[in-house]
C-alpha cells in the first residue's frame, strides 16, 4: 500500500515526512523503521494490517490511568520501530526486519477486523502499541477512524516522534496518548535511542494543543537518567508545558536487550523521583512496575482523598464520581473517569 506523508524527489528518492527523521530514501531502499520502502520512486508501507500481536489488556497496563479506568483495551502491533533503543523490552518485534534481513511477518487483518474484535471483547479503547505505532501509521488511522464510529476511543503508546503532520492528520480520531519521554538529556537519547529529545517535546505540546489527552511515561534506569537535577527539569517541563493535570508515570527498569549491565532500578529511586513530580505541581505522579507501592493510587490533589487503589494492573476501589472526587468535588482530569 502507498504510504501516507511523504513527497517525491528527483532521480526516484522520497523524503518521508511520517516522523522527524524524516527520511531521505533512495529506490529501493527502506527507511529507519526498516518497514517503508521506496519501491520505483513510491514510498510503500510494508506493514499495513500485518499484525504481530493482538491481545485484551487492562487498560492500565499501557500504562494509561485517566482513561477509562478499569475498562479493556484491544491493543495491537506490528513489526518495526523508528527507535534503536538499547532497554527495548518488546525488541523481538519491534526489531524484528532489522535484525532478520528485512524480513515482515504478521497476519493480515483489516480496520473492520480489529474494530469487530474490539466489540467482541467489550473493549472500549484500540491501544496501537508495543512497538512504535508511528510506523503502521496508515493502517494505524483508518482503524482509529472506524473506530471513533463506533464509538471505541483510540490510543497511542508512543515514543513520540511523529511529525506534526502526522499529529495533526490523525488528531480527529486520537483521544489519547501515552507518550514516553526517556530522559531530559540530549546523550541519553542519542546514545540509547538513536533519537533526538527536542522532538519529542515538541510532538508533546502539539498533541496537548490540539486536545489529545496526554499521559507521560520516563522509564528510570539506574545512572542514565535519574539524575535528580533532570528529573526536576524533566517534571517542571511536563507541568509548564504540558499542564499539571498531566499525569507522569515513572516505571522501573528491568535488565533487558543490549542494556545488561544496569541493576533494576531500586524502590526508593521511584519513590523519589515521584516526589520531585508532585512538588513541581504535578497532580498525578505514579510508580510503575512497582505493585503494591502508594504511588500506584490515584489521589485527589485537593484534599489527598484515595479514589482509585491499585495493584499492579488490578482496580480494587474506585470512588470517582461523575468525574469528581467524593469528598471535596474537585474535578479529575481524564475522559470517562
Amino acid at each position: 500500500m502507498e504510504a501516507y506523508l511523504y513527497e517525491r524527489l528527483e532521480d526516484k528518492k522520497v523524503r518521508c515526512n511520517l516522523c522527524n527523521h524524516r527520511c531521505l530514501i533512495k529506490e529501493g531502499k527502506r527507511g529507519i523503521c526498516s518497514v517503508r520502502e521506496n519501491q520505483d520512486g513510491s514510498l510503500k508501507t510494508l506493514v499495513y494490517g500485518r499484525l504481530i500481536a493482538r491481545h485484551v489488556d487492562p487498560i492500565e497496563k499501557k500504562p494509561v490511568y485517566h482513561i477509562l479506568p478499569g475498562s479493556l483495551s484491544y491493543s495491537i502491533a506490528t513489526v518495526g520501530c523508528n527507535f534503536k533503543c538499547r532497554f527495548c523490552q518488546n525488541a523481538d518485534i519491534a526489531q524484528f526486519p532489522a535484525e532478520h534481513k528485512g524480513s515482515i511477518v504478521g497476519d493480515l487483518y483489516s480496520p473492520e477486523d480489529v474494530v469487530s474484535a474490539a466489540e467482541r471483547a467489550h473493549c472500549r479503547s484500540i491501544a496501537y502499541t508495543y512497538t512504535e505505532p508511528t510506523v503502521f501509521f496508515e493502517f494505524a488511522y483508518d482503524t482509529a477512524r472506524l473506530a471513533h464510529e463506533k464509538g471505541i476511543l483510540n490510543i497511542f503508546v508512543t515514543n513520540g516522534y511523529m511529525t506534526s503532520e502526522a499529529v495533526h492528520m490523525i488528531q480527529p480520531y486520537l483521544d489519547a496518548a501515552n507518550v514516553d519521554l526517556k530522559a531530559f538529556n540530549d546523550d541519553f537519547y542519542k546514545e540509547q535511542c538513536s533519537a533526538r529529545r527536542n522532538h519529542v517535546m515538541e510532538t508533546l505540546k502539539v498533541m496537548k494543543s490540539l486536545g489529545i489527552f496526554v499521559e507521560v511515561t520516563t522509564l528510570l534506569i539506574p545512572g542514565l537518567n535519574d539524575d535528580k537535577g533532570e528529573l526536576q527539569e524533566l517534571a517542571s517541563f511536563i507541568a509548564r508545558s504540558l499542564g499539571p493535570e498531566t499525569p507522569w508515570h515513572i516505571s522501573r527498569f528491568h535488565p533487558t536487550y543490549k542494556l545488561t549491565d544496569r541493576p533494576p532500578t531500586p524502590a526508593k529511586s521511584i519513590q523519589q523521583a515521584r516526589r520531585i513530580g508532585l512538588e513541581a505541581g504535578l497532580r498525578y505522579v505514579y510508580s510503575g512496575n512497582l505493585p503494591g507501592d502508594e504511588g500506584e493510587n490515584t489521589i485527589c490533589s485537593n484534599c489527598d482523598q484515595l479514589l482509585i487503589e491499585r495493584w499492579g494492573y488490578h482496580i480494587a476501589r474506585n470512588v470517582i464520581t461523575d468525574g469528581k472526587c467524593p469528598e471535596c468535588g474537585a474535578t479529575i482530569d481524564g475522559i470517562g473517569l
